[in-house]
């Protein structure tokens, strides 16, 4: 949708939102049913902004934006005796 008029401001935020924190799960079993249904890219496009707007899109904390992404590493260690 890149360049058409359907790319708004909002649209913006709403996808930025969408990269930087998880999809809340109602939010995850709207746009399922919606994309099963057939739903044209601007209706999608105007479920995500409204999703958005209402705060039902995306579980964002303020903890989640002062971390720092982080390199979990687990290595299996054993004690010889």
């Amino acid at each position: 949708m890149q360049g058409s008029l359907f790319v708004t401001e909002e649209l913006r935020k709403a996808i930025d939102e969408v990269y930087r924190y998880p999809l809340r799960q109602s939010a995850i079993d709207t746009l399922n049913r919606q994309l099963k249904s057939g739903i044209s890219n601007q209706q999608l496009a105007e479920l995500v902004v409204a999703l958005r707007m209402d705060e039902r899109l995306c579980i964002i904390s303020e903890e989640a934006e002062k971390q720092e992404p982080m390199i979990i590493c687990s290595l299996r260690l054993f004690k010889e005796e």
